[in-house]
């Protein structure tokens, strides 16, 4: 597990060898003093550990009436000159998350081999 900034949201990279209950604690600490983070993988084994860190902080952070949410999205990172992408998990408090309800469906096109579903705010 390593850390960065990103913008103004620390962001947690997940390896599949972290400790979830490592991650954890860091994300937990993370949220309490910045409101959110961001987790990034790449891989399903880090994605693994990642999802149970965040299940695992919602546990640490639930006391102090924090509602984890965590939102995930894929983001092109360049490792040692070479461009993978990896998922980064947004993770907030739910009371700060974007109401769904006011999102509209919009399909995207990725390329010939990928497609996703883009979400932005109703006008």
């Amino acid at each position: 597990m390593g850390g960065g900034k990103d913008g103004a949201v620390e962001t947690l990279k997940v390896s599949s060898r972290s400790s979830p209950n490592s991650v954890a604690g860091a994300l937990a600490g993370v949220i309490r003093q910045h409101g959110s983070a961001h987790i990034q993988v790449i891989g399903a084994g880090a994605l693994n550990q990642a999802v149970k860190a965040v299940a695992i902080a919602r546990g640490y952070v639930a006391p102090s009436g924090i509602d984890l949410v965590c939102i995930p999205t894929f983001a092109d990172v360049e490792i040692d000159g070479e461009s993978r992408t990896a998922i980064r998990l947004s993770v907030e408090n739910r009371d700060t998350s974007v109401d769904i309800s006011t999102l509209v469906h919009e399909e995207i096109d990725l390329d010939a081999e990928h497609s996703a579903t883009e979400f932005t705010p109703a006008p």
